[in-house]
């Protein structure tokens, strides 16, 4: 059975025009895209969005940086759909990601590291619900 997870191609790889490749990885790994919206958003919308992590030492930072410029949002669907984005995007810190995955491919820095992934299916509920209208999911 199809589950559907979450991701963000992030502002870092965005603007190293890293869109593309990261989407073509996705697709290979049999991810199907849902929907997919390019959007800049608002230091508001990346607070609410990342409210979990608030009164954490990285919340400003995380959230200055998801709003410093567009980035991709999407909506995937696969059977194991959250398992298997998080181990196609590798470790969070890209030093310490397996060769082949997203991050080693393509992020530069723990703090700009490419992609973001649900890590949960409450989490991708959440997080899906938070960006896409039930309309948009076709």
């Amino acid at each position: 059975m199809a589950q559907r997870t979450f991701s963000i191609v992030k502002p870092d790889a965005v603007r190293k025009g890293y869109t593309g490749a990261i989407l073509a990885e996705i697709e290979k790994a049999g991810f199907r895209i849902v929907s997919i919206k390019k959007q800049h958003i608002s230091l508001a919308q990346a607070k609410g969005f990342y409210a979990v992590h608030q009164g954490k030492g990285f919340f400003n930072d995380l959230c200055a940086f998801m709003a410093s410029g567009p980035l991709f949002l999407m909506v995937l669907e696969k059977e194991n759909a959250i398992a298997d984005l998080r181990t196609r995007m590798g470790a969070t810190n890209p030093a310490n990601a397996a060769a082949g995955t997203i991050r080693k491919q393509f992020a530069g820095s723990i703090q700009e590291n490419a992609i973001h992934g649900s890590d949960a299916e409450e989490t991708a509920a959440f997080e899906i619900a938070y960006w896409f209208a039930g309309h948009e999911l076709l």
